[in-house]
């Protein structure tokens, strides 16, 4: 039976193979000297009244750095060596904008439509949106609630900053993507992390609702599809965590990024799930056209919000943003074409190729896999099996097998050490060969 390890970092690195314990070592190191080097910092500006140095800001201390940017540091240095790496650690489609919306944003740029633009977003794009909310979702939308942003970090930035008060509290499952508990501290809020586990889909509930309900709760802020997980919160549970909330005065903000990859439960007409605007006007949702647009550096994605707070998050966006990317937004008007969207089917039927083959794949490493993903492209995996530490495990795909894969502690505090995050946003070819090399490091004992 599982059993939770010696937390301490010398415990830590016991348990590593050399290359890891080195690795962790070197990442403690930098860390510490980080802390030093801006100690005697402060200490220098006590000492000096010519030239104080700027302190930062408290809140701050809430907002973690990912520890697998450090990863993918130590296999881009091991690239530059001659080692082929295979990345399963970022979560970014391997497919590009397909050419028609390629067309688009060039034909912009001939047009010198390069300025500025309303800072809701072109009109014409929020049409666009709304449409597709009609034909892939079965929802009249008003366009004039929908209003385009600097991707959906910006959109959840810009509901973080209307709606979350200092001091605020926003209930989120643990695991969660981080950086949405990092926008609501940005605000000075408290993302407080619900534990939950594989017999909730890793999910919130509505019964976690009304169990953590506080006098300073504010709301909800889930993703379904979820970043790490891969796992849909069911229809009807949905609708009844927005009962909840609505009972309580809270706002519900649901990330849907992932809504155009979903595999299981979608409409066979369309190919796409439900929508949380089913259950009212008052419910927020974020979305992008990173994930199954495919554009993730144009930086461009959208918000829907009720009418009473569109001039207020307009308000904002004037100040923080003035407006997303011209040309990404001409360019997303051909996303909506007969063209770019057949393509798109195209490329989610690729990726739920790969997601049924690297499931079972990993579950015959002894990877188990407690929640079969049912959208986005990644896995979260049990390696409880082969060490009782992912970081460590991580750092041994890395060096001896090429293989980057991201560790539990990114994603929360509730039994991290025990799951890695894997990717399949990358070609099944390459997903087979690093599937065989974990093999022949998982069995070389």
């Amino acid at each position: 039976a599982w059993a939770p390890p010696d937390r301490s970092a010398a415990g830590r690195r016991q348990r590593m193979s050399p290359p890891a314990a080195q690795a962790r070592a070197t990442h403690e190191q930098k860390e510490a000297n980080a802390t030093q080097h801006y100690n005697r910092a402060l200490a220098s500006k006590h000492r000096s009244h010519a030239m104080p140095l700027p302190t930062a800001a408290e809140r701050l201390a809430n907002i973690r750095p990912f520890y697998v940017m450090e990863l993918v540091k130590q296999a881009d240095a091991l690239r530059a060596q001659g080692r082929d790496m295979i990345y399963l650690a970022i979560g970014e489609p391997d497919f590009t904008a397909p050419e028609v919306v390629q067309r688009a944003a060039i034909a912009a740029m001939q047009r010198g439509e390069t300025g500025y633009t309303p800072a809701l977003g072109l009109t014409a794009l929020r049409e666009k949106i709304a449409g597709f909310y009609k034909t892939a979702y079965g929802i009249d939308l008003d366009p004039k609630r929908v209003i385009v942003t600097a991707g959906a970090s910006g959109a959840l930035l810009l509901a973080c900053a209307a709606l979350v008060g200092a001091g605020d509290e926003i209930l989120m499952p643990d695991p969660s993507y981080p950086c949405n508990r990092h926008f609501v501290a940005a605000f000075d809020g408290v993302a407080k992390m619900i534990p939950s586990g594989p017999q909730d889909r890793f999910q919130l509930s509505a019964q976690m609702v009304r169990t953590h309900w506080a006098k300073r709760t504010r709301g909800v802020l889930i993703a379904s599809p979820s970043n790490p997980t891969g796992t849909s919160i069911a229809h009807d549970e949905l609708g009844a965590i927005v009962q909840e909330v609505r009972a309580r005065n809270g706002v519900t903000i649901v990330d849907e990024i992932y809504q155009g990859l979903a595999y299981e439960d979608v409409n066979p007409a369309t190919g796409f799930p439900r929508s949380a605007l089913e259950f009212g006007d008052d419910v927020v949702t974020i979305n992008s056209f990173s994930k199954f647009f495919n554009m993730t550096g144009w930086r461009l994605g959208w918000l829907v919000v009720p009418d009473a707070l569109v001039p207020e998050i307009e308000k904002l966006n004037q100040n923080l943003f003035i407006c997303a990317s011209a040309l990404a937004q001409h360019a997303a008007l051909a996303c909506f074409t007969d063209e770019a969207l057949a393509i798109y089917t195209e490329r989610r039927a690729e990726f739920k190729r790969r997601r049924d083959f690297i499931v079972p794949a990993f579950e015959a490493l002894g990877l188990k896999v407690p929640v079969r993903p049912d959208g986005a492209f990644y896995v979260y995996a049990d390696i409880s099996a082969h060490a009782d530490d992912s970081s460590a495990f991580c750092a041994r795909m890395l060096h001896e097998a090429n293989v980057v894969l991201v560790p539990g502690e990114d994603f929360g505090t509730h039994e991290p050490r025990r799951y890695v995050r894997a990717s399949y946003a990358t070609a099944y070819t390459r997903l087979e060969e690093a599937v065989a090399r974990m093999q022949a490091v998982l069995h070389a004992r």
